[in-house]
């Protein structure tokens, strides 16, 4: 149970709820009993230092590393410290690297194609068909990353930012209810970015996206409630605004 804007937050409230969550590492203490949640169809950025526990967080969540201690929830009452990494997966939980992965030799439309086969068998998928349904929410999704024009396309001609485009249309195409995006805008041109912000705001009218974030001027344009990390904890949380203004979090991350 934990408390916001004298609000009692509860785990069935949320889609992700992570409480007293630690994670030591030969010694060096990760993740702090780290508590924050995030609701049904938020749009939420956490930002913080290097090393202060971004990733481990999202390894937590995804079920790559086990936590030493604390409760990390899925739609409330699904306990995420017990299941491994492909379960979590088929639940709904996608997750989208700072490196993009897509099949370079493989067009547009067949990178998004694969991701919707992502979990049929070796012998099905040989076989498979699209069926009327399944195209037509491939055509959707390429109009949402705005890669439509370049459905042929080989994936491995795109720009830097397109092909993290694909990458998150290839989340999308599995419908998960909460995409954990790292870093989406490194080395993306400022058009790619500000075109970035505007998709993910798309996307969180429905689904929960959270997003690990350096640049100050993408999370502006995010303009969603900001989490700030440091040694494995929270520091501070709320507008980007607020949190910008926050003495602690001026003197161990933006250094003003």
């Amino acid at each position: 149970m934990m408390m916001i804007e004298n609000r009692t937050i509860e785990a069935a409230d949320t889609v992700l709820y992570v409480d007293g969550v630690s994670v030591s590492f030969d010694g060096f203490k990760a993740l702090n009993k780290l508590s924050f949640f995030v609701l049904a169809g938020e749009l939420r950025a956490i930002i913080g230092p290097n090393g202060a526990g971004k990733t481990t967080m999202m390894d937590v969540v995804t079920g790559k590393t086990r936590p030493d201690e604390g409760e990390v929830f899925f739609q409330g009452d699904v306990d995420l410290t017990r299941l491994d990494e492909a379960r979590i997966a088929n639940l709904g939980i996608g997750r989208k690297f700072q490196k993009p992965t897509v099949f370079e030799t493989q067009t547009v439309f067949e990178n998004l194609e694969l991701a919707l086969a992502g979990n049929r068998k070796a012998m099905e998928s040989l076989f498979f068909r699209l069926s009327g349904e399944q195209a037509g929410r491939i055509d959707e999704v390429m109009e949402v990353i705005a890669l439509t024009e370049f459905r042929n396309r080989l994936a491995g001609s795109l720009s830097h930012g397109q092909k993290q485009w694909l990458e998150i249309g290839m989340l999308l195409m599995q419908e998960p209810d909460l995409l954990l995006v790292d870093e989406p805008v490194a080395g993306m041109t400022d058009a790619e970015t500000e075109q970035t912000a505007r998709l993910l705001r798309e996307i969180a009218q429905d689904h929960s996206v959270v997003v690990v974030e350096h640049d100050m001027e993408f999370v502006k344009a995010l303009d969603c409630r900001v989490t700030v990390l440091h040694e494995g904890s929270v520091l501070a949380e709320g507008s980007l605004e607020t949190v910008q203004q926050d003495q602690r979090v001026i003197e161990v991350y933006l250094g003003r």
